[in-house]
């Protein structure tokens, strides 16, 4: 196994990173990274579900979605997010939650700190998450990755992964809320997150017997800044990959009550009933049917006395605009 050595902290860069060397390497890999703020979503979840889109737009904070399952995620640069990335002749035992985040579970050990594994693949402290972890198989390879919360923002966290239920309706994966908690309160050394690192990488050196190390050569970070940009920071992969879903909501405008209910498939609206107290919209109906399921993209074609947030689930932020 090799120790892959970067210092990337681009959300976008850093999950074509994990992409391109899953399906464009042989070797067996490592890598530690940290990311931005940034929100990644799970290869099959609804977007537009699991994210509070006002706050994140408000604040700059990209959402990206990833090539594994699973939940929802926050990143910032209190996060340790690490990757194995391994092959295997028997495809069955490439995905082993257990057996991939053992490492984690006997580091914290090291340091007099009891872990443990809970659930489908979360790590645990007292109960608190610190740590879930996801995988994806290309071909005879895996990828695994997860998050290390070592001293992240809780508080922002909180405010992001906020899951809008009401009015959505879809066969999306949908995250569990979970108690969460950063490691560095219970490290008893006065630790900063520089040297958990460096310690980390450390054991998990000696845990799998690495003894090389490397980085990404010229022509790997042109091809992974390429996917970035073409993939990863594509509304269609970020919100139109999204699973087909419907969405239904009553909205109070100085007008009166509008109704909203459409479907979506690929993010593109495909179907569309739109009345204000009872009465048809059919000229804005047209017009916004066909249309990416983008509030800026509504903003343009609707009518300036329906508000585009009548399109999307209400949060707090938005119900006190209405107020």
């Amino acid at each position: 196994m090799v120790l892959l050595e970067r210092s990337q902290t681009d959300p976008y860069f850093n999950l074509a990173a994990e992409e391109f060397i899953l399906k464009n390497t042989t070797e067996n890999l490592l890598m530690f990274w940290q990311s931005e703020p940034s929100v990644v979503v799970g290869k099959h979840q609804n977007t537009l579900k699991e994210v509070n889109l006002d706050y994140v737009n408000r604040h700059g904070i990209p959402v990206i979605r990833r090539i594994s399952g699973g939940g929802t995620v926050y990143h910032d640069r209190g996060n340790i997010n690490y990757t194995l990335i391994m092959e295997s002749e028997r495809r069955e035992s490439l995905i082993d939650f257990k057996k991939f985040t053992q490492p984690v579970i006997e580091f914290l050990e090291s340091l007099e700190i009891e872990a443990r594994f809970e659930g489908k693949n979360n790590l645990t402290i007292d109960g608190k998450k610190f740590s879930g972890n996801s995988a994806h198989v290309f071909r005879n390879r895996v990828i695994h990755h997860g998050t290390f919360l070592f001293d992240s923002d809780l508080d922002i966290l909180e405010k992001i992964i906020n899951p809008q239920t009401e009015g959505i309706s879809d066969k999306a994966i949908e995250s569990i809320r979970a108690s969460v908690t950063n490691v560095k309160p219970h490290v008893k050394e006065n630790m900063d997150l520089v040297t958990f690192q460096k310690r980390m990488t450390s054991f998990f050196m000696d845990y799998f017997h690495i003894e090389r190390t490397r980085i990404l050569t010229p022509d790997e970070q042109a091809a992974i800044e390429t996917l970035a940009l073409e993939k990863y920071k594509s509304w269609k992969w970020n919100f139109g990959y999204s699973p087909k879903y419907s969405f239904k909501q009553d909205y109070l405008t100085p007008d009166g009550l509008l109704t909203v209910q459409l479907t979506t498939k690929n993010g593109i609206i495909e179907e569309l009933h739109l009345s204000l107290n009872g009465t048809m919209l059919r000229d804005q109906e047209k017009r916004i049917v066909g249309q990416i399921h983008d509030k800026e993209v509504l903003s343009k074609v609707l009518d300036k006395k329906i508000p585009a947030d009548a399109f999307f689930p209400i949060t707090a932020s938005s119900r006190d605009f209405q107020a």
